[in-house]
């Protein structure tokens, strides 16, 4: 499940930086590493939440796109390694919940207000993704960073 991967490929663009790179900033448009990561692990903790409401509860109206690119700004207080391993956490927790799936389940049907109506699957689908998006997002970033 590729979903289950992303925290450690987090993990490994960002292990070894420092809090000076983690906190730079390319230019006014560009978010930092550390803002990049603290967007995943937030946004993580939601699309978790979002599926057991989907998958456990029953919920059918539920705010898929929203949850997967939250527009809050994610608490930094935490140092990145917190944040990553936070997201890994939650991420476990998520698997551990999709593993479980029965083929039918996978059809079972929420009412996105933006998007419509999504199969759990498609939502799994968008939350991949946006999150690979992310990955590349940070090695572009990385490749931005001054030299040490």
């Amino acid at each position: 499940m590729l979903l289950s991967v992303v925290p450690e490929r987090v993990g490994d663009l960002v292990s070894g930086l420092d809090e000076p790179r983690l906190g730079y900033r390319h230019g006014p448009a560009f978010p930092t590493l550390k803002e990049v990561v603290g967007h995943l692990s937030s946004a993580g903790s939601t699309v978790d939440a979002l599926l057991r409401r989907a998958y456990l509860d029953g919920q059918r109206e539920l705010p898929v796109r929203a949850s997967i690119d939250p527009t809050h700004e994610p608490d930094l207080s935490l140092a990145v390694d917190e944040l990553v391993q936070g997201f890994g956490r939650v991420r476990r927790r998520t698997v551990d919940l999709l593993r479980g799936l029965p083929t039918p389940d996978w059809r079972r049907v929420v009412l996105d207000p933006q998007q419509g109506e999504l199969t759990l699957l498609q939502v799994c689908e968008q939350v991949t993704q946006h999150e690979f998006a992310h990955l590349s997002q940070l090695r572009n970033l990385i490749a931005l960073l001054p030299e040490a």
